[in-house]
């Protein structure tokens, strides 16, 4: 009796291994199955950076003049003579003639106020507007003129000169060598994220194309929206790509 129940004993203990056994294959079974599904789907999103330095190649700045009067006709020659010194100066710095853009004459009233400060119908002075323009390659030229400008104050003329606008007219072949470079390095990295990973970079799943930063060439300044400094001659410009791969 003792014998049967030790055989049976002996039984149960066998197939009590062999369970534990079938347990952990089928378990291993399934890791694998999870893993490579997980696998299979997995994807990996990076980020691409490119940045270049560049110069100019085109610059802009307008100046602007203006006088106040009570005698139109009488305005409008004083405004004639303001216009001829601003022309004057500008050949004086190496500006050819036909190149000047000359506006036309821009006029506001200035109407008296009463005792109250409430303003009257009857006029009191004219304001006489004009303004110059000039664009061209040599942004040196530019910087000078308008650098001396308000030299003309001393001649007698009310000259307000703007900021120069520095720019840079290839922008289209840029953005085109900017995304590769940017595309290239978010490559990189997803390599080198799935090197570490254990896996290797597949398919391109996606790709977004962030905005372009053109700053001053140290700025460290950044817009969601996009930038582009026309304060400098030596700009930086940031290109940023946002690229999804599969991994296998």
């Amino acid at each position: 009796m003792a014998e049967k129940q030790a055989g049976n004993g002996g039984g149960l203990f066998l197939f009590g291994v062999m369970l534990a056994i079938a347990l952990i294959v089928s378990t291993t079974i399934a890791m694998g199955t999870v893993t490579k599904i997980k696998l299979t789907n997995q994807t990996i999103t990076v980020k691409g950076y490119a940045e270049k330095d560049i110069i100019s190649n085109w610059a802009r700045w307008q100046g602007s003049f203006k006088i106040k009067t009570t005698d139109l006709v009488a305005g409008y020659t004083e405004l004639e003579q303001d216009l001829a010194k601003v022309i004057r100066y500008l050949e004086s710095q190496g500006v050819r003639k036909d190149t000047i853009i000359v506006s036309s004459v821009a006029t506001s009233t200035q109407y008296k106020r009463n005792e109250k400060g409430n303003q009257t119908n009857e006029i009191e002075a004219y304001f006489l507007h004009q303004s110059v323009e000039i664009s061209t390659a040599d942004t040196a030229l530019i910087d000078q003129v308008a650098r001396g400008a308000t030299s003309l104050i001393k001649e007698g003329v009310e000259f307000a000169s703007g900021h120069p606008e520095y720019l840079y007219t290839k922008l289209d072949e840029l953005k085109i060598e900017m995304l590769g470079r940017a595309t290239a390095d978010a490559r990189e990295r997803a390599e080198q994220l799935a090197t570490n990973s254990g896996g290797r970079v597949g398919k391109l799943r996606s790709a977004h194309q962030g905005v372009f930063q053109i700053t001053p060439k140290h700025s460290t300044e950044v817009s969601s929206y996009g930038m582009y400094s026309t304060s400098t001659v030596e700009k930086k410009v940031k290109a940023v790509v946002t690229i999804e791969y599969s991994i296998r």
